[in-house]
């Protein structure tokens, strides 16, 4: 018997129109959002009042896709970050004090996966935050996040040429992630190289961010001694662009390392990634993060 109900189901049924659905669950439990369109791509904002945002700290930016590749129903990239992610923003409707959270569900990320970051629709969020000078939010990436017990803090490459500043502000915002992994999943949690994910688009438009996922201790303990057998390993998650499949007198040719990432990250994109691979203490775990999240406040 499944740990979550029929409304998770119909929401990665094939035929759902998965921007609606969100909507729709939203408002239907008292939750505003807005759908704003850029560059062709559908996103839904989260709108609380403006009592639950205090100025004096930070905000902090939330994101996670809930488009998928076609064919794969997509359970955990990236529906139960989506399901988890939806009804915390129930809970933090009626927050008790001010959480400063703001709360985008995006769509293309997997665009990004062949074509490139500037392809993900988040590079266009990110582009108009940018343009607008919002660039001192924190901005937390979940993807993946409904398989395991151990939460993983992705190790990122930063862009080239970036700023001294730029890095201060980003080695902060990533320890402050490892704290909040800390307090939320004492002693489970790790930080390892991970394939980007919208996080990427912020960071090329100048604006610090990180990615969580969620990986079965076997699994991260595996990847993280293969890492260390494989010291080419790292640079090949990390460099995507240039690691990703290219073509060989006309046929596509698999990563060389797909077979040494976690079971996981290959289910993504496959048939295989459906309800039955989700863990519930996944959801568990996931859940002490966003509550913590919630309450951590940063001037």
């Amino acid at each position: 018997m499944s740990f979550l109900p029929q409304e998770f189901r119909d929401f990665i049924a094939p035929g759902a129109d998965r921007a609606e659905f969100i909507q729709q669950y939203l408002a239907a439990r008292g939750v505003k959002s807005a759908r704003t369109v850029i560059d062709g791509k559908q996103h839904i904002l989260v709108q609380f009042g403006s009592a639950l945002y205090n100025p004096q700290f930070k905000i902090k930016t939330v994101v996670a896709h809930y488009d998928r590749v076609e064919g794969s129903p997509g359970a955990n990239d990236n529906s139960a970050a989506d399901w988890q992610i939806m009804n915390w923003a129930v809970e933090l409707k009626d927050y008790p004090s001010f959480h400063n959270v703001r709360i985008f569900f995006t769509d293309g990320e997997e665009l990004g996966w062949n074509a490139g970051v500037s392809e993900q629709g988040a590079f266009g969020i990110a582009s108009v935050f940018r343009r607008l000078g919002i660039t001192n939010d924190d901005v937390y990436v979940f993807d993946a996040c409904g398989r395991g017990e151990v939460p993983i803090l992705a190790r990122t490459l930063l862009p080239s040429h970036i700023s001294s500043q730029f890095v201060k502000h980003f080695n902060d915002l990533y320890e402050r992630s490892q704290d909040l992994l800390r307090r939320a999943s004492p002693g489970r949690w790790m930080s390892l190289p991970v394939p980007y994910s919208d996080n990427a688009s912020f960071l090329a438009c100048g604006i610090p961010a990180v990615a969580i996922t969620m990986l079965p201790a076997e699994e991260a303990s595996l990847y993280a001694r293969e890492l260390n057998r494989s010291k080419g390993l790292a640079d090949q998650v990390l460099n995507r662009e240039a690691s990703k499949k290219r073509r060989l007198s006309g046929e596509e040719v698999e990563y060389s390392y797909k077979e040494r990432l976690p079971r996981t990250w290959r289910l993504f994109h496959t048939e295989q990634d459906n309800e039955a691979s989700l863990s519930q203490e996944s959801f568990r775990v996931m859940r002490n993060i966003l509550l913590t999240l919630a309450a951590a406040k940063s001037m």
